[in-house]
This record gives C-alpha cells, structure tokens and sequence, in this order.
C-alpha cells in the first residue's frame, strides 16, 4: 500500500471521500455509512485544514492503481497514544481488504512514533464497525464521550455518543 501524507492541495479530494463514505446515498453503497444517523456533513475544508496544519497529526492517503484517492486516516499522537480517527474508504472499495491494510499501516506509523497504545472513538449505535475493530484487537474501554453539540460534525438523528476503544500494540 502506497501511502502519501496530505497537504492543504489534498482537502477537495479529501472531502468527496470522506462525506461521500460517511454520509448521503453515495455512502450508503459501503457498509461503513452513517446517513441513517446523521444529516449534514462528515467534515468539512476548515476542519480538514486544522488537522492538517496540526502539530504532531496527519491525514495519509492511499490511491488505487489509476492514482485516484481511495482511503485516508487522521492519527494524531497524544503523548503515548495514537489517536487513530477518520478511517475511510471509498464505499465502492470497501470490502476488499484495504480497510484492514491501512489499519496495520496506521498501527505501524504509531508504533515508529513511540506511541503503545492507538484509541479511537466509535458511535456506539455502529455496531457492525465496532465488532470490525474488536476483530482486529481493539478493545471497549467503557468510557463515553458524547457525541459534539456541532453541525460541523452533522446533524444526529437521534442522540449518540462516542465510546473510546483501544488497541495496545
């Protein structure tokens, strides 16, 4: 897997993978959807632009073959943790494994960073996403964090919030 730290060039690409994988009919084409809970957008420019300028956090990029954007993931270390956010993958590239790939090239770039543990926030209505994760060693904390008061996040359909996992590695 090809991967490439974005840049402010990135964010128009950036925001039509992941509104496109997260929200709307297009997403609902994948199995990761959240357009039954949510209205509104994923992200947005200002919000993609903050992450990327951020001190100690990036967005990397996977492309197919033909060089179109089709996965990314936001990490950010936190002293020994590496926050793991945004994971996405084009709705017609999902179930093909690259989910998986970018995951454990994530956890590697964590592991290069220092970092023992990569936590993450879940809706914890996503069920399906959340037993994909436990597949693969992350584990429930039992710690909530409610879901933001922010229509720069979406629109809840019905409340949620967050439940924190995480991964020792």
């Amino acid at each position: 897997m090809e991967l490439k730290k974005a840049t402010l060039k990135d964010i128009p690409d950036l925001i039509k993978l992941i509104n496109g994988a997260y929200r709307g009919d297009r997403s609902k084409q994948g199995w990761t959807t959240e357009a039954d809970l949510l209205d509104g957008v994923r992200t947005d420019s200002e919000n993609l632009a903050e992450m990327i300028n951020k001190n100690d956090a990036l967005i990397l990029q996977s492309f197919n073959e033909n060089n179109i954007l089709q996965a990314c993931v936001y990490l950010e270390k936190k002293q020994h943790i590496m926050y793991l956010g945004m994971l996405t993958v084009s709705p017609l590239e999902q179930s093909k494994g690259i989910g998986k790939q970018l995951l454990c090239e994530a956890e590697k770039y964590a592991e290069q960073q220092m970092c023992n543990i990569v936590e993450m926030t879940v809706i914890s209505l996503r069920k399906e996403l959340i037993a994909w994760y436990e597949k693969r060693g992350y584990n429930n904390t039992g710690e909530t964090k409610p879901f933001p008061n922010d229509i720069k996040f979406g629109v809840p359909k019905q409340p949620l919030e967050f439940i924190i996992m995480q991964k020792e590695i």
